[in-house]
């Protein structure tokens, strides 16, 4: 039986939760009800459109109220967890909502996770359901939940977008609409009377897990309305606005930055699109008239090849890109603007709350050359030192922050809620940077063990551990090594023992085997005799960074 939320929630202090609501940060609306009032200020304005699909606020909100009910009928109860591994597409959005109508607090997975994450993320929310794509990719992601509801105490409703097997239930007629006008009435007020509290988790984010498997970040209905009223203001985002999600939805970027939600409560339109494959995004924002959407820097490196060996005009609606996930090089900023005709904005942000983000209007050398400043003025922000002293403006340091969009710590995490949080609350968000005096940020890198593979966040801890699950390993540490289309791949050195003689298929095969998502996969394996150590005895990272990074440059 799975257990309260609350009993792993870490709450912000009574006194700094007042000074938030009376200075109107924190609404105390929910999700669920603010959408709802959107949908009945212009239930006639498209919301949603996923291929075909074209679907008005009027009957996103229907079908969100009418999946809410099925839920509970389904046994869900308020503060039960669903693990959601949807791919891009309306179902992903109609079944947000309606957990936020039920009560029912999603669990943001990836369509890239397998076993070894969903697990894990299963557990640790205890998660009652899981809906999942039935084949994707050739994937049979309802194969594996099936196998997960087998192993896991908690987990017994699989519902698969597509054909159930085994007793699982169909997604589709769980979002399907309400028979008729009578039914949805009734529907509305039955829902309504279950609006959650506004200080009650709305949904879980994953962290990109800096020290082995990703940890919960939990996001309350106030807090991340806070975000996604904050991030609006900033892309200058309102109800003409036509935003394409291209990133997985269940990034806090694409769903919030402002995202999906952002643009739901802006009575803007959606459009969902399974990838940013350039071919396939620039025809449909040509079609869609797409105003405004996120990428990380490979995608919008990407398009702007795409656009510059191709020209033509479908991109002349694109009014924003926002990029983020990891820095973009200052040559590609420069060209968002000559290339795709449109401003770009900076956006540097994490899943844990800050969001900081250039604005449209800034100076062309702040657009291209800093990741922003703060989109909240309640957004505190220190720099340090690694004596933990604050540094001026211009030398670098951690980044450290609290505001009333960052939550106080992790979901059931006390150990990592003690090395990731300093006294009052300050969460240190491994980045280091630099502070310009004009209040905009500079990144200069992350200070913990973490490769950012086109904004996915790769543990080197995490690979490094499974890796050593094959036998005749040494010694082994996987790194980051610099990837001009990605930003960084992961590169794994490797000491055998005697005998012993590995190839990278072996260990790639070894990984997939235990179920890790692809994308974690190393990319190269360097194998070596010896791995340098720091005056402390630790594995010397650095040193092999600057190795690998040497070798790739000698060899171009």
């Amino acid at each position: 039986m799975s257990h309260s939320t609350s009993t792993g929630v870490v709450t912000w202090p009574a006194d700094i939760a007042a000074d938030y609501r009376a200075k109107g940060y924190w609404e105390d609306r929910t999700l669920g009800e603010m959408i709802s009032a959107v949908a009945d200020e212009y239930p006639d304005r498209e919301a949603l459109v996923d291929g075909d699909v074209r679907m008005s606020y009027a009957e996103l909100a229907d079908r969100a109220d009418a999946a809410a009910a099925r839920l509970r009928d389904l046994g869900f109860e308020p503060d039960d967890r669903l693990l959601v591994q949807l791919a891009n597409g309306w179902q992903f959005v109609a079944l947000t909502l309606a957990c936020f109508r039920a009560g029912v607090i999603p669990v943001m997975a990836l369509p890239s996770h397998r076993r070894y994450e969903l697990t894990h993320l299963a557990s640790l929310s205890e998660s009652r359901g899981i809906a999942v794509p039935d084949v994707l990719r050739d994937f049979d992601h309802q194969a594996l939940a099936h196998e997960l509801v087998a192993e896991l105490a908690d987990l017994d409703v699989v519902l698969v977008s597509g054909t159930p097997r085994h007793g699982a239930v169909n997604l589709d007629e769980i979002l399907a609409l309400p028979d008729d006008g009578t039914e949805r009435q009734l529907l509305r007020r039955r829902v309504d009377e279950w609006n959650p509290d506004p200080d009650a988790p709305a949904c879980f984010l994953i962290s990109g897990g800096t020290t082995g498997l990703p940890k919960l970040i939990t996001r309350t209905h106030n807090d991340y309305v806070c975000n996604i009223r904050a991030t609006t203001a900033v892309a200058e985002l309102d109800e003409n606005d036509i935003y394409l999600v291209a990133l997985p939805a269940g990034h806090n970027f694409p769903l919030a930055c402002p995202g999906i939600l952002g643009a739901l409560l802006a009575g803007a339109k959606t459009v969902m699109l399974p990838s940013p494959e350039p071919v396939r995004a620039f025809t449909t924002i040509a079609a869609e008239g797409v105003t405004i959407s996120a990428a990380v820097p490979a995608v919008a490196q990407q398009w702007i090849e795409n656009q510059a060996r191709t020209g033509g005009n479908q991109l002349e609606s694109l009014r924003v890109l926002q990029v983020g996930g990891s820095r973009l090089p200052d040559e590609y900023a420069a060209r968002v603007g000559s290339v795709l005709h449109c401003t770009l904005q900076q956006v540097f942000g994490m899943a844990e709350g800050l969001i900081n983000a250039t604005r449209l209007d800034d100076p062309t050398d702040v657009i291209c050359t800093t990741q922003g400043r703060p989109v909240c003025d309640a957004d505190e922000i220190r720099i340090l030192d690694p004596a933990g002293a604050d540094v001026p403006d211009g030398e670098p340091g951690a980044l450290y922050t609290r505001g009333p969009y960052t939550p106080r710590g992790y979901y059931n995490a006390p150990e990592h809620n003690a090395r990731s949080f300093l006294d009052g609350g300050w969460y240190g968000s491994g980045d280091v940077v630099v502070r310009r005096p004009d209040g905009n940020l500079v990144v200069h890198g992350r200070d913990k063990d973490m490769i950012n593979r086109a904004g996915e966040k790769i543990s080197a801890e995490e690979i490094e551990s499974l890796v050593y699950r094959l036998p005749g390993v040494e010694l082994t540490a996987a790194v980051a090594m610099p990837d001009p289309a990605l930003g960084e791949r992961v590169c794994l050195y490797l000491v055998p023992q005697e005998g012993r003689s590995f190839d990278l298929d072996e260990v790639r095969d070894h990984l997939t085997g235990l179920g890790i998502a692809k994308y974690k996969l190393p990319e190269r394996l360097q194998i070596v005799s010896s791995i340098p150590t720091t005056k402390v005895g630790k594995l010397d990272k650095k040193a092999l960074r600057e190795d690998i990074a040497t070798q790739l440059s000698h060899s171009q």
